[in-house]
């Protein structure tokens, strides 16, 4: 697809195969492409220390899982979200392996890292979108405001727990996992050299 194609309003399919000879990311919304800015070198840092944290869990305990950063997800016809991170089973990776890697069914846990330009985003849009998709369970981690919020989804909407300081995240989906917002944030801190 070229990009003077890009105008008009894309299917998924659309999505799926555009290419624009660049390295840019879009999330499609609405059928419209946008484009992702590069995250800080502290989101990456902090999203890798989660899926880190989440590859050790689901190795500890023996799940068939896997967890991928900067994965995507579809959340509506016309729609396709870009996660940080996030948890699929393994059926839902091998109905996918040799497609783009998009999942196209909720995954167990997704997992957004605030930066300036995606606060609307991660706590407004991605909410709501993923709640339609009744993702069981969604982190959004926000170094801006040194806090992680873990919603949970219940009848149609999230139930919300916001964590801070030494605090344990809960985690329905990883009930033994021993992580705390320090830790997730301290992730995003260079070592004094």
């Amino acid at each position: 697809m070229t990009p003077a194609a890009a105008t008009t309003r894309l299917s998924f399919e659309d999505y799926l195969a555009y290419d624009d000879g660049t390295e840019n990311r879009y999330e499609l919304v609405d059928g419209a492409l946008i484009a992702m800015t590069p995250p800080t070198f502290r989101h990456m840092l902090i999203a890798k220390f989660i899926e880190q944290c989440l590859d050790a869990e689901i190795a500890r305990l023996g799940l068939g899982w896997f967890c991928f950063r900067e994965a995507g997800v579809r959340t509506g016809i016309r729609k396709s979200r870009l996660t940080d991170v996030y948890v699929l089973t393994q059926e839902q990776v091998s109905r996918l392996v040799n497609r783009a890697a998009i999942a196209q069914t909720p995954p167990l846990l997704a997992v957004e890292v605030v930066s300036p330009d995606s606060i609307t985003r991660d706590y407004r849009y991605k909410r709501t979108e993923y709640a339609a998709l009744e993702i069981p369970e969604y982190w959004i981690v926000d170094p801006l405001e040194s806090k992680v919020t873990v919603l949970v989804f219940n009848e149609g909407l999230y139930d919300e727990t916001v964590f801070v300081g030494d605090q344990p995240l809960v985690s329905p989906t990883f009930t033994e996992l021993a992580l705390t917002v320090n830790q997730i944030l301290a992730a995003g801190e260079l070592p004094e050299a």
